[in-house]
């Protein structure tokens, strides 16, 4: 079993569409097709289910994804190691982080990684940012920007980078009246543009559970720059991290509301599994954020 074919299975596995996964590993389509042939008659198992419009992971591929993810995190702790001792790393980090985050923090990271370590390759994606530490922890992403979670998951490692309050945001010609102790009746009547999920969510659900108000929720969104963008054209107040909007272009059109009591802060910092810290590769990463 080489270490090649398992990259274009787990490729395979995470893209699910042999053409990507193809030109992804820099093969054919039909050379791919031939490579995972071969692994399913050494594992003695069908790893996936395909036919000719879609591309499933059976339970026996799920098993084996695993495996591979492992195999190759092994082979890559000692290959680094071994190019440590030889004075100069070099690889890939794969990186996930929100587009906010990727020009709030990201250039001093990475100014300083290729300083010290010029041939290190940071293979970067951005999205959503409740998906930064489900994409560490499935090994999809060495490392991933996101905000630390009220319980942090068995095996995942957290450093701290900043502190960003959460803030409720109106239109700035829109909603004066709304401003101190909030007015339950008031509050119950304002259509709330919020996160659909993840922390920023249950930080106001409990907010408003604490104050007895059952909120007007207008809209779920995926991303706070999308919250920013709906609040901006006047559609109801929303709640983001206040480095969300000092970041955004359309901050000027928007106005951060003096309520009390305030909502609990964001921890932003840098996710990884513990186990991939033993890789020098990511340990040299790691010791950028001081």
């Amino acid at each position: 079993m080489e270490y090649r074919q398992l990259q274009q299975y787990v490729t395979l596995a995470e893209t699910l569409h042999f053409g990507r996964a193809a030109e992804q590993s820099h093969v054919s389509a039909s050379a791919l097709s031939r490579s995972i042939r071969q692994l399913e008659e050494q594992v003695g198992a069908t790893l996936f289910d395909r036919d000719n419009r879609s591309v499933a992971l059976t339970r026996h591929g799920e098993t084996f994804l695993e495996y591979a993810r492992d195999a190759l995190a092994q082979w890559d702790v000692l290959r680094h190691r071994l190019q440590e001792e030889a004075g100069e790393l070099q690889g890939e980090v794969r990186m996930y982080c929100s587009v906010t985050a990727s020009y709030s923090f990201l250039f001093e990271l990475l100014s300083r990684l290729r300083l010290e370590h010029p041939r290190i390759e940071i293979k970067l994606h951005t999205g959503d940012p409740e998906n930064a530490i489900p994409n560490v922890l499935s090994g999809e992403e060495d490392i991933a920007i996101g905000a630390r979670p009220e319980v942090m998951p068995a095996g995942l490692e957290f450093k701290p980078i900043a502190r960003s309050p959460l803030v409720f945001i109106a239109a700035t010609a829109s909603f004066h009246e709304l401003g101190g102790r909030p007015d339950p009746a008031q509050w119950a009547a304002t259509p709330m543009i919020v996160s659909e999920r993840g922390l920023a969510r249950s930080r106001v659900d409990r907010w408003f559970a604490a104050l007895g108000i059952q909120p007007n929720i207008y809209a779920q969104v995926a991303g706070n720059e999308a919250i920013v963008s709906m609040v901006s054209l006047g559609f109801g107040v929303g709640v983001v991290p206040r480095i969300v909007l000092d970041n955004s272009p359309l901050a000027e059109r928007v106005k951060v509301l003096n309520i009390s009591p305030a909502l609990e802060p964001y921890e932003v910092g840098l996710f990884t599994q513990a186990k991939k810290l033993r890789s020098p590769l990511i340990a040299a990463f790691w010791a950028q954020l001081q």
